[in-house]
């Protein structure tokens, strides 16, 4: 495992302000928001990144092509029987940095015409900013603000410009 970033104090804070669009409300609203939005942008693909945010989207048959997750907010399995994951790989991303290990799968993950399904020994949220730097444009990459609701990211040239600028901004690895 070859630690690629670690994030800043500085970079924290920043990154604890939506990445992109918060859809705010209930569970139900947020949902029936999130497919309206799906419908209407048709993107090539969705990725989640975060258990709850995956767990709550497959309950509402909108299924991402790539979930990220680490498993630790719910202790339940993400994907329920009625969904198929056709490849699932487990990587390991410490709390606070990006792995080389982890950049790999998500490319990988984003090549293949497979739903893939990534599982983090440590933490996933980091991941949000590779997922968008790698995706197709108009891509739509998710993830949950704890307590307020769901961002929604639609990959573009501006959003990719700008996660490479906070990765830049992370402190490189050392090795």
């Amino acid at each position: 495992m070859t630690v690629v970033y670690t994030i800043t104090p500085e970079l924290r804070i920043k990154l604890k302000q939506p990445f992109g669009t918060l859809i705010c409300g209930s569970y139900k609203e947020t949902m029936n928001k999130m497919k309206e939005w799906v419908e209407k942008e048709k993107p090539p693909m969705i990725i989640s990144v975060g258990d709850v945010v995956s767990i709550n989207l497959h309950e509402n048959n909108i299924n991402p092509e790539l979930t990220i997750v680490d498993n630790k907010s719910l202790r339940t399995q993400i994907v329920s029987d009625k969904d198929e994951v056709e490849k699932t790989v487990h990587v390991i991303n410490p709390q606070g940095t990006i792995t080389q290990e982890a950049i790999t799968a998500v490319k990988l993950a984003l090549k293949k015409n497979k739903h893939t399904h990534i599982v983090i020994e440590g933490e996933e949220d980091l991941l949000t900013l590779v997922a968008v730097l790698y995706a197709e444009e108009n891509t739509l990459v998710l993830y949950g603000q704890p307590h307020e609701g769901i961002v929604v990211i639609k990959v573009t040239s501006d959003k990719k410009a700008q996660a490479k600028q906070f990765l830049k901004a992370m402190k490189p690895s050392k090795s």
